[in-house]
């Protein structure tokens, strides 16, 4: 059996533009939303996590 190694490449590509789209997604709306929320318990969270990873934030 033969097959296309062209479009065998161009297949697992395209297999791989969905997750990282959508792991893109989730990552700029979890830095937008714990960024600018105005949540007190959200943002001190997401301060002592960054401290936690000695993660300079100010």
């Amino acid at each position: 059996m033969v097959t296309n190694s062209a479009s065998t490449a161009i297949g697992l590509s395209a297999s791989k533009i969905i997750p990282l789209g959508m792991t893109a997604l989730l990552g700029l709306f979890i830095v937008g939303f714990v960024g600018f929320s105005h949540m007190e318990v959200v943002h001190n969270a997401a301060h002592d996590t960054r401290h936690s990873l000695a993660f300079p934030c100010h």
